[in-house]
């Protein structure tokens, strides 16, 4: 070599990376240089570590803003990673010479210090953190919030070649080729540096002014290179780069560029990566669409299509898809047909895709959508080598999930816990301490298998931005519990709410926090005391009363806690009632909703017996007050009749008063929605007990016109909630006319009875179904029906 190689290259492209390999190869280097950040310089050694499989990504944080973070990711098939791997191999020196991320982050952080964030902690951005356009990169922060490209070169030398569509082009000149068409392993860079040259003369930085920055350090880097290894030097960049580094300039006019850039102190890392992140509809910006096909052309340059096709029919099958053989022939064909009538050297993704709907799919976009979930983007997960630096909290973790068995994966997955196993629960505790930290591992979901407080279902996804968080919240400890504890109680002292440090001593004692229940309960037993709303006070105790049911499961003492439970009990049971008078509708459904909670939760308090007994006579009361609002005299009224508490005939009498022909109708049409509103069983009420639902009907037929319109929204709202079963149920009973419709006093099954229903038990029919009755309940079998097996059927039949 007798002047540097300069290897212009696009991010994450197979055939850049196989023509990157072969220069190198024939140039044979005494170093090379590549695009990335010199502080990564001594992380460069791991990328030959057997622990290391890409993807993977350098991290750099600043360290006081760990939330200030940059990636700079590496596929299997990125240039950069080959040259990476060259390099080591042959025992070549190997240097990163972009600007370094102690200016790059500094200058982010100006740039949007005057833009308001939802989350400062969360503006990390992804590399190429000021990426060039020729990667189709662009900056971008973690939610994908992008700066739009003002120039894409690649859009523009396919316009120029005749394509509409840039990603065709660029697999037809570079993806598709292989390093053996070349006589001349640097001719395809030498193509691509010219083209460049050419777009870098008409746009100049392509509105990126950091691209300027950016260039003068890489040019004083290579400098000093060639002034310690000669002019043997190889340098793997993007190919927009590649003019500005062969332009001649002078040393102080690079440094003067560089002069008094921000910078902030880091540290840089190795970090797990995803296909499904390269993809740039992730929000990646020097992303590309189909990371998955681009690994496979990768690692299959030979028969690619073939190869594609069989693991396409694989997949498929798995997910119990009839795909033959014959099948795979057929779509190989067909891709290969439908690229020569295309005019393209060899079947790209556009025709394996069209071949894969057509023959594999039966047409069908369905399993077409897995396809490309599953292969085309792809969801592996890299691994990284312990060696790799990592702060003490992240190294606590990944010992945590090696000795729980509990694998990150990019794919989501479910898990279901046992708590009553001493592993399940201790996976459980870890989900919990790192939600409390942010670090979003898992999201608790409904379970499929039993509603007791001994199981739990997680669905876990591994993202790579979490080892943002786990950086972040390496401030608060070294260890996993540690920084739970140390933030729980943070949180504890800074809470205002009372709900608010209610929910966090159930996560706290969901997260087996010992060491930081003290202070969350200090601050509780405070906050309770100072808070005199009784609507605050029955939205914290549900909260408490599910911590002390969790505490039981996990052999957590938790007698603080049930003290401050009873407490608020008692304080809720006297200023209820007068809390709930002269309420609004909005007010009066907020408390419906409390009263239902505390209603529920009542019963499992430790001293249940005496607490039971002073909510019925709340709920008495409630039901008795004239000035409290309908709908939780209604509700009050409900919650006694389902608990036994209150006779049926009782109930009969208070709904007959409620409704009464002095009641305003709209203050009556209240009282029916607490009563037997929404989704709780209202309307199966109304279909077994005949009085109450002649009562509603009599009242209803007897509203006056003028005040109809304006009850039926609240009607409409009460009853459609119901199953269309029991709507339909309650109109067939209506149409028939329920027996004692109109008079308030019948009783349940006097009088005529309903049409289509017989007035009694028919004994002979009965016999039929009392075998199968028998072996259900368990009894011993008989020749025949005998006045014991008719007597349990009367029982079951009420």
């Amino acid at each position: 070599m007798t002047h540097p190689l300069l290897l212009g290259v696009r991010h994450h492209g197979p055939g850049s990376a196989r023509a990157v390999r072969a220069a190198l190869d024939a140039a044979s280097p005494a170093a090379v240089l590549i695009e990335g950040p010199p502080e990564a310089d001594a992380l460069l050694p791991l990328a030959a570590d057997d622990g290391m499989r890409p993807p993977v990504a350098l991290l750099a944080h600043a360290v006081d803003d760990p939330g200030r973070a940059a990636f700079w990711p590496f596929a299997e098939f990125s240039p950069e990673w080959t040259a990476i791997r060259w390099a080591l191999a042959h025992g070549v020196p190997v240097r990163f010479i972009d600007l370094p991320a102690a200016h790059s982050l500094a200058m982010r952080q100006e740039e949007t210090a005057g833009e308001p964030e939802e989350n400062p902690a969360e503006s990390a951005h992804t590399a190429g953190e000021g990426a060039a356009p020729e990667d189709g990169g662009e900056e971008t922060d973690i939610h994908g919030t992008a700066e739009a490209m003002r120039v894409d070169p690649i859009g523009a030398l396919a316009q120029a070649a005749g394509y509409d569509d840039p990603e065709r082009w660029w697999e037809d000149v570079v993806e598709h080729r292989t390093a053996r068409e070349d006589d001349d392993s640097h001719a395809p860079f030498a193509a691509v540096a010219e083209a460049m040259a050419a777009l870098r003369e008409t746009y100049d930085h392509g509105g990126h002014g950091s691209d300027l920055v950016r260039e003068a350090h890489m040019r004083l880097k290579l400098r000093a290179a060639r002034k310690e290894f000669g002019d043997a030097v190889a340098v793997v960049c993007g190919a927009w780069h590649v003019p500005a580094l062969a332009r001649k300039t002078t040393m102080a006019a690079d440094k003067a560029l560089l002069k008094g850039l921000p910078k902030v102190k880091t540290e840089m890392t190795w970090v797990p990566w995803t296909h499904r992140r390269l993809s740039r509809h992730t929000g990646y910006g020097a992303g590309i669409d189909s990371p998955g096909w681009y690994a496979h052309l990768f690692s299959a340059p030979d028969r690619p299509v073939e190869r594609w096709m069989t693991k396409v029919a694989g997949l498929l099958r798995e997910e119990d898809h009839m795909v033959s053989s014959a099948h795979v022939i057929e779509a190989v064909r067909l891709a290969g047909t439908l690229a020569a009538m295309r005019g393209r050297p060899l079947a790209g993704l556009t025709e394996t895709t069209d071949a894969v709907r057509a023959v594999l799919c039966d047409g069908s976009d369905v399993p077409l959508d897995l396809v490309r979930d599953r292969l085309v983007v792809g969801d592996v997960l890299g691994e990284v080598p312990e060696a790799a630096p990592a702060v003490p909290l992240q190294r606590d973790l990944a010992r945590q999930q090696r000795s729980l068995r509990l694998k990150p994966e990019a794919l989501e997955r479910e898990a279901d816990l046992d708590l009553r196993k001493e592993t399940d629960a201790a996976k459980s505790r870890l989900l919990h301490r790192l939600n409390l930290l942010g670090i979003r591992w898992g999201e608790p979901a409904a379970g499929r298998s039993g509603t007791g407080t001994f199981r739990e279902t997680w669905r876990l996804r591994w993202d790579p931005e979490l080892a943002v968080r786990v950086a972040e919240a390496g401030v608060w400890g070294t260890t996993v519990l540690s920084a739970a504890t140390a933030k729980a109680q943070a949180r504890a002292l800074e809470a205002a709410a009372l709900a608010d440090v209610t929910a966090l001593a159930e996560r706290c004692l969901l997260a087996g926090l010992p060491d930081a229940l003290p202070v969350v309960m200090r601050a509780l037993a405070d906050r309770a005391a100072l808070d005199a709303d009784v609507g605050h006070l029955a939205e914290a105790l549900p909260a408490l009363v599910r911590s002390l049911r969790y505490g039981d499961v996990r052999s957590t003492d938790t007698a603080a806690l049930a003290e401050v439970a009873s407490g608020l009990a008692d304080r809720i049971c006297v200023g209820l009632p007068p809390a709930c008078t002269g309420l609004d509708a909005d007010g009066a459904a907020a408390m419906r909703t409390n009263l239902d909670a505390v209603h529920g939760v009542i019963g499992l308090l430790p001293d249940a017996g005496r607490q039971t007994l002073r909510w019925t006579a709340v709920l008495r009361r409630l039901a008795d007050r004239d000035t409290v609002p309908g709908v939780l005299r209604g509700r009050a009224v409900r919650l006694l009749l389902d608990d036994r508490r209150l006779a049926d005939d009782e109930a009969a009498r208070l709904m007959a008063l409620a409704l009464s022909a002095g009641t305003p109708p709209a203050d009556a049409a209240a009282w029916i929605e607490g009563f037997v509103g929404g989704a709780s069983g209202g309307g199966m009420l109304l279909i077994h007990d005949e009085r109450l639902l002649g009562l509603v009907d009599a009242w209803l037929t007897g509203v006056p016109t003028e005040a109809f319109t304006d009850v039926l929204p609240l009607l409409r709202r009460t009853f459609s909630a119901y199953q269309p079963g029991v709507r339909r149920t309650l109109g067939e009973l209506v149409r028939r006319g329920a027996p004692g419709a109109g008079r308030p006093g019948a009783a349940a099954h006097s009088g005529p009875h309903t049409p289509g229903f017989g007035p009694g038990l028919d004994e002979t029919r009965a016999g039929a179904v009392l075998p199968v009755l028998r072996l259900l309940l368990g009894t011993a079998e008989a020749d025949g029906p005998n006045d014991n097996d008719l007597t349990t059927l009367r029982g079951v039949t009420r």
